[in-house]
């Protein structure tokens, strides 16, 4: 099925909100029924500042970098209005892909306004061969650049040729996610906080001074969450040599304290070893610094813990610092024990 082409007549197919007074805080609106529902309750959730719901609409492949720089684009938002128009949807590979187009006028805090027209693209998975907790319609993308032109005149006629565009085949993920569930399915279980089943990757690309023609991406798969730490697995998969499992350095320790106590000061730390882990706890990947920092937290309070930072560099993650708090005195005060930051 095409996207109906927009004239007069078929404004009644649209749904238009944000035109009531702006002072009127919109009503809730979490509505996952179909793809125009979606697209709706998205700016439902902008126009009332709720930054995590409207963050949850997207699937795997979210609008920004991580959430609080998606929250922060919205700083200047007052309000915004859409009209919405039909969607045009294809099946492939058991799912059903939408497409919604879609005219907004985004209202600043200065009372300046700014109208954008596009389309987004969104998935359903098919509900017959889902396993719990079942995923509804989520947005895969969405293309909005600024109009030329007035807001009831923006909103696009078709979405293309009304067809969505149906992602490739992605071999190197699916790769990955066939050596993962080969390997962890028995060891890893459950959700990830946003509710994704464990084995749902997420994908991060690195930049390769040495080798810019090639594509290099960091694969993390969720393997579990605890109390106060979350387990994760990583794959590199680089253009040219395949899909590496990650193994990351980690050193012994020999740690001592005043009458073997744990709770006491802390004597003596020292550096016995080193070990090789497929796990890293709480890790988080910046893109700008290509780093790895995995913080495991030894209990709930973080007064102790150990920290290591792997660096990309010469097509692998290589451990060049590592921090320990062994102190357990309620506050967080970790010397470096390792330290390759420095060296030439």
């Amino acid at each position: 099925m095409k996207c109906a082409f927009f004239t007069v007549t078929a404004a009644i197919g649209l749904v238009l909100f944000g035109q009531a007074a702006r002072a009127a805080e919109p009503a809730y609106l979490d509505d996952r029924t179909d793809a125009a529902a979606v697209i709706r309750s998205l700016y439902n959730a902008i126009n009332r500042h709720e930054y995590a719901r409207a963050w949850d609409y997207f699937g795997d492949t979210k609008p920004a970098k991580d959430f609080d720089s998606f929250a922060k684009g919205y700083e200047a938002t007052e309000t915004v209005e859409a009209v919405i128009g039909n969607a045009g949807s294809e099946g492939a590979a058991g799912s059903i892909y939408y497409t919604v187009p879609v005219a907004i006028r985004a209202v600043d805090k200065t009372g300046k306004d700014t109208v954008f027209a596009g389309c987004y693209t969104l998935r359903q998975v098919n509900a017959e061969v889902q396993t719990p907790p079942f995923n509804p319609i989520r947005i895969e993308k969405g293309a909005l650049e600024p109009s030329g032109l007035n807001f009831d005149e923006a909103l696009p006629k078709s979405c293309g040729d009304g067809s969505p565009a149906i992602p490739k085949q992605d071999a190197a993920l699916d790769l990955a996610k066939k050596a993962f569930l080969a390997t962890y399915a028995d060891t890893c279980s459950g959700n990830d906080p946003e509710g994704r089943p464990i084995g749902t990757p997420t994908v991060y690309k690195i930049g390769s001074e040495d080798q810019p023609d090639k594509e290099v991406r960091l694969i993390r798969f969720l393997c579990s969450v605890g109390a106060y730490n979350e387990l994760s697995i990583y794959y590199l998969s680089q253009d040219g040599r395949g899909l590496t499992p990650l193994q990351f350095v980690e050193p012994e320790l020999d740690i001592r304290h005043q009458n073997n106590d744990t709770e006491s000061k802390v004597e003596h730390i020292s550096i016995t070893g080193f070990r090789s882990v497929d796990e890293l706890y709480n890790a988080k990947y910046n893109e700008e610094t290509l780093t790895l920092v995995a913080h495991n937290r030894w209990r709930g309070m973080d007064d102790a813990s150990s920290t290591g930072t792997y660096l990309f560099r010469g097509g692998a993650f290589v451990l060049v610092q590592y921090d320990v708090d062994a102190s357990y005195d309620g506050k967080a005060n970790p010397e470096t024990v390792l330290d390759y930051n420095t060296a030439p």
